[in-house]
This record gives structure tokens, C-alpha cells and sequence, in this order.
């Protein structure tokens, strides 16, 4: 099949009509994890963001990040996270998409996500932030620092694992995550989400070594 290819250049992109560009931008990156973000003030009333962007940074110790739109309206997420110090990182699973994507809805601050969508929030013991109890894993952070990029006026946020819970069947000897086992979902743009497939898993590549499809071999 033939493709006919085309270059966008900078000053079109900026030219696009609002939507077009956000939704065009926004799939540059390709397929992401889908997450939401559980956060509860010091008033106690719980919040949950749809997240595309949650990042790893670090295995040791154990460190995520995530970004954040500019605070120059009102972000109920970053103003939780300052005022306790504590978030979860919850992954979406395929089944409640929907419940997942409502939570971007510019809800009042007086209102928990958690109720207007449909979630069920989930304490877990010693640590304030809530869960989304229909996650399949479930990661609890503590705040660490963030970092301001300048160019889009945007805020990595940056914290430390400190529990994980997911079901044990969905970690392999190797302590690879079954995302497929788990039925996570993935963003693409702003609002399309994917199912994810397990097609390929390699052994640790070394040179002179072409890695084999493992799943291939074991007829998986």
C-alpha cells in the first residue's frame, strides 16, 4: 500500500484551529499509560485527574513523575499534593474508561470525582491520598520536588514509591508486569483509548545476540 507523506511545519501547527492542534499534538507521542491521579486536600475532600503522562525515572530508589498543565487556573490536584505531600498513581483499566475520562470535567472543588464518576475510593493505612479501588494496581506516592519547563509553562512533579498493590498473578518470575493479564487501557491524544496486547518479550539484549520473540517460542 502506497503512502502518500506530507511535513507539517512549525508555523502550521501553530496556525491550526485550537482543537485540531491539541488533538494533532496531543497523538505525537504515540499510545500512553492511562492513569489516574488521587489526591485529597486538608478539608478531606478527595479529587481524581485522568493522567497520559506519568513517567519512570528511577528504579533505585523507585521515582515517578508525571506533568501538570500550567497552575494559572485552578489545579486541585498540584494544590492537594503541596498541602499533604502525598498522591496515588492509579492505572485505568479497559472496563471504566469512561468513568475515567469523566474525571477531566472541570468539577468544583467542593465536588469528589470520585462520586460524580462513578470511582470508589480507597484508603490504605498510615497514608492520606485515596485510591481508585477499581484499579488494578495501585501505587502510593510520597511528593518530592517538581521542576517548572519554562517553554510550556508546565510542571513535572516528581515523588517516591511508596507501596505498590496489584494482584500477584500479574508479576512474572522476572518481576515483569502482565499488562495484558491486568486489561489496562492507554490514551492516545486527549480522549481515544486502546486495549493493550502483549505481541513480543526479549531477553536482556547483549551484543551479538538478536533477541528472539520468547512469546513466540513458548507458543503464547
Amino acid at each position: 500500500m502506497s503512502v502518500n507523506l506530507k511535513e507539517i511545519s512549525r508555523q502550521e501547527i501553530e496556525e491550526m484551529s485550537k482543537i485540531y492542534r491539541l488533538n494533532l499534538v496531543n497523538s505525537l507521542s504515540g499510545i500512553k499509560p492511562a492513569n489516574l491521579i488521587g489526591t485529597i486536600s486538608n478539608e478531606r475532600k478527595t479529587n481524581l485527574a485522568i493522567i497520559s503522562s506519568v513517567i519512570h525515572l528511577s528504579s533505585s530508589p523507585a521515582v515517578l513523575g508525571f506533568m501538570l498543565r500550567p497552575t494559572s487556573v485552578p489545579r486541585h490536584s498540584y494544590r492537594n499534593i503541596h498541602e499533604t505531600k502525598e498522591f496515588s498513581i492509579n492505572m485505568v483499566a479497559d472496563n471504566f474508561t469512561d468513568k475515567a475520562h469523566y474525571t477531566s470535567a472541570k468539577f468544583d472543588s467542593s465536588e469528589s470525582e470520585f462520586e460524580k464518576c462513578g470511582l470508589t475510593e480507597q484508603f490504605y493505612k498510615d497514608f492520606k491520598a485515596p485510591c481508585v479501588k477499581e484499579s488494578p494496581i495501585k501505587i502510593l506516592m510520597k511528593y518530592e520536588e517538581e521542576y517548572h519547563i519554562q517553554l510550556s509553562n508546565t510542571i513535572l512533579m516528581v515523588g517516591s514509591v511508596q507501596a505498590v498493590h496489584l494482584p500477584d498473578v500479574a508479576v512474572d518470575e522476572s518481576g515483569i508486569i502482565d499488562m495484558e493479564k491486568l486489561e489496562v487501557a492507554c490514551i492516545s491524544g486527549l480522549n481515544t483509548y486502546y486495549k493493550v496486547n502483549k505481541t513480543a518479550s526479549y531477553p536482556y539484549a547483549r551484543v551479538g545476540q538478536f533477541p528472539e520473540n520468547e512469546i513466540k517460542n513458548t507458543g503464547i
